[in-house]
């Protein structure tokens, strides 16, 4: 789902924003980081509009102790924007060096800084005319790329920029082998390689709105199908971080986990099929917390290492941000 608009041929330095959802950098942050999330209505309804932003305000003084204390298990902070930096500046090495253009890379964040319309506003002031917003979500979803890609086209718009982005990937051939890569490293500590079951964790979303047509599951298959095309390696589906009371995706990770236990298998390979950087999902929930409800079931649970910025997934950022620029 690549959405094209024209002027990208123009001149001068490209800008490019890797577009994600930010998280806390510091204890103090947690707070104001989850108001700003539970703002969001095209995330969640929180009663009629006029109320958004107060029933938001509870829910995040409502988390903040409990977020906070798991921010403390991985450093005090989300590692988010460090990563997300590196691979902004991994990607405009590679364009650089592959076209002999000049580019910016940066992050632009949804939920915390450096916010998006900011990073907007500061490669205006470089005097950068186009700009292209590359989704940090290779699954499109309304609710993570969609409000990330809506705020940077408002925002480039309303900037004079010409803009133009890349929505989604879920099979793209580089995206894929940088998947395989993953799968491959965590296969080396595997003990069993005949009895270990691999198994996709993928954020959860409300199931509502993929009854209503969001694209999420869809993408998640099509990036299954190629990837087991590839390896060999047939996995199952399942998705983390519920939150609030609506019907959520299924199986929920932890329970096809405590089934696996259940059924006697003993080692589990997670591979966080929806996420392309660490952050408190892989860190906190998937290692610690998962990790731990495993030990007690005499499982070892194996996980694949994050993309982060690794050669073949900046590789596939590279291709493309090329070729949206065609």
């Amino acid at each position: 789902m690549n959405h094209r608009l024209k002027g990208s041929g123009s001149g001068g330095k490209t800008g490019v924003l890797l577009l994600n959802m930010g998280g806390p950098d510091s204890m103090e942050a947690v707070r104001p980081f989850l108001f700003n999330l539970f703002s969001d209505r095209k995330i969640i309804r929180l009663g009629p509009r006029f109320l958004q932003r107060p029933i938001a305000w509870m829910i995040a003084r409502k988390r903040a102790p409990k977020s906070a204390a798991n921010y403390a298990r991985i450093g005090g902070r989300s590692p988010l924007f460090d990563i997300t930096r590196r691979q902004a500046k991994a990607l405009e090495k590679m364009l650089r060096t592959r076209t002999g253009q000049d580019f910016s890379c940066e992050p632009g964040m949804r939920y915390w800084h450096p916010r998006t319309p900011r990073q907007l506003a500061a490669m205006k002031e470089q005097g950068i005319k186009t700009v292209v917003g590359l989704s940090m979500y290779p699954h499109y979803s309304l609710a993570t790329s969609g409000t990330s890609l809506d705020e940077f086209l408002l925002e480039a718009r309303r900037q004079g920029l010409s803009s133009q982005v890349v929505e989604s990937y879920p099979d793209h051939p580089l995206y894929i082998r940088a998947l395989k890569r993953a799968v491959e490293q965590g296969l080396e500590a595997i003990r069993d390689r005949d009895s270990f079951q691999l198994v996709y964790s993928a954020h959860s979303l409300p199931r509502r709105m993929v009854e209503q047509g969001d694209p999420y599951v869809d993408h998640l298959e099509r990036t299954i199908s190629a990837l087991e095309k590839e390896t060999g390696i047939a996995g199952r589906l399942c998705y983390q971080s519920r939150s609030g009371p609506v019907e959520w995706l299924e199986p929920a990770t932890d329970d096809m986990l405590m089934e696996l236990a259940a059924n006697g298998v003993r080692e589990i390979l997670c591979l966080p099929i929806s996420f392309v950087s660490d952050h408190i999902e892989t860190l906190y929930e998937i290692d610690m917390l998962y990790g731990e409800m495993m030990r007690q079931k005499g499982v070892r649970l194996v996980r694949t290492p994050s993309l982060n910025d690794s050669p073949d997934f900046i590789a596939a950022l590279c291709d493309l941000a090329t070729r949206i620029m065609r």
